[in-house]
């Protein structure tokens, strides 16, 4: 395997790594050898490239790691095995937070490639790319951050979860965690995009003391962070902006991963790719498309405290508050139609009521333990 220094093995082989430091020089040579032989070419590297002897062993049932892909994969056995060294601090640590890290990571390499293009071609004046350059990197950056998070479900977006909690039946007790940490995420990212291209942004400025916002300035450099809309846009056209850019990707995110459809399976980061690629290219020059309370709100406050002052809060008529809300509702309004008109799997649209009985008094738990299928409806009906 190019880059991982793990050759190619059989189904039935798993592997054992050793390290150096644990091994003597006789027992690294004992070790070589046994690599060497049993179906393996003598010219068999044993050490992969960062330093560690693979050895080959047999094994009865499937191994916890086989290669599958152009990656080594996790196979189904792998969650069954106990984490390694479970018993020491951190790892104890980590396995409490670990979704919300997840969800920070994601959203940190969310915004390292978004506000990343963005800076890179506001601050050239476009000789280092153009508006379809921003699009393709935001959908980069969506894409490599779900692979990233995929252990929390990879949200990366508050309104993605508000959705699933919806829709989905995941925990509303994780909502105020998830959201958190993908806020918390954005606003670091933003951080070092801006330490980064710091002397571009003064160059462009006119100079370090200067930080300025698009509306103020001709040369402004805050919506490198975040977004601010086009100068013709009404407070209506504004919303209805976020809010459809934001039903298409809850929609088509529910396309994606639902196998009674078509389904993207592992495609899906590719997928989710093309969906903002798509938003970006089409619908994304009125607002900027930030249909993501995290992606916005998160880089928009650590502008603040950058010195871009309280501009970023009031141009374009106190905009700043429609990408927080606006994407709410719209991922909501797209889960709820992907439900009503095409999906036939577990969700609140397909109990009675469409599940508003729940908020009726008295009918919370009517309907408890109660089954719709039709096979158990056409044998009450006979009976």
């Amino acid at each position: 395997m190019p880059g991982l220094g793990i050759e190619k093995m059989e189904a039935d082989e798993g592997m054992r790594i050793h390290h150096h430091a644990e091994m003597s020089p006789s027992t690294l040579h004992h070790e070589h050898k046994k690599s060497s032989s049993g179906g393996s070419s003598p010219t068999t590297p044993a050490f992969g490239d960062h330093g560690a002897l693979i050895e080959r062993i047999s094994t009865d049932g499937a191994p916890p790691y086989r290669e599958t892909g152009p990656t080594i994969n996790r196979s189904k056995t792998a969650d069954m095995k106990k984490p390694a060294n479970g018993g020491l601090r951190w790892p104890r640590i980590r396995r409490m937070i670990r979704e919300p890290l997840s969800e920070f990571m994601g959203t940190f390499i969310l915004i390292m490639f978004g506000d990343g293009v963005v800076a890179q071609v506001v601050l050239s004046g476009g000789s280092h790319g153009d508006y379809q350059s921003i699009s393709w990197g935001w959908g980069i950056g969506v894409m490599l951050g779900v692979y990233a998070s995929g252990i929390s479900g990879a949200h990366i977006n508050p309104a993605v979860t508000f959705a699933n909690c919806l829709f989905r039946k995941f925990p509303w007790k994780k909502f105020p965690i998830y959201a958190s940490a993908q806020v918390l995420g954005a606003f670091c990212a933003s951080g070092v995009v801006y330490a980064n291209y710091k002397s571009a942004i003064d160059t462009f400025e006119g100079g370090s003391h200067l930080r300025t916002v698009p509306g103020y300035s001709e040369n402004a450099s805050a919506g490198i962070f975040c977004t601010y809309p086009a100068d013709f846009m009404s407070r209506t056209g504004m919303f209805f902006s976020e809010f459809i850019a934001s039903t298409l990707l809850m929609f088509m995110i529910y396309a994606l991963k639902d196998d009674g459809n078509i389904g993207a399976g592992n495609l899906t980061p590719l997928g989710l790719f093309f969906i903002i690629f798509g938003i970006g290219a089409c619908f994304g020059w009125e607002t900027g498309y930030a249909i993501n309370l995290a992606r916005d709100f998160g880089p928009r406050l650590m502008s603040y405290f950058l010195g871009y002052g309280h501009e970023v809060w009031s141009a374009g008529g106190y905009y700043f508050w429609i990408p927080m809300i606006a994407p709410f509702f719209g991922c909501s309004f797209g889960g709820f139609l992907y439900d009503v008109l095409l999906f036939t799997g577990e969700s609140p649209i397909n109990t009675p009521y469409m599940g508003l009985y729940r908020f009726i008094p008295g009918m919370r738990h009517a309907y408890d333990g109660v089954s719709f299928n039709a096979e158990d409806l056409k044998e009450e009906s006979a009976v």
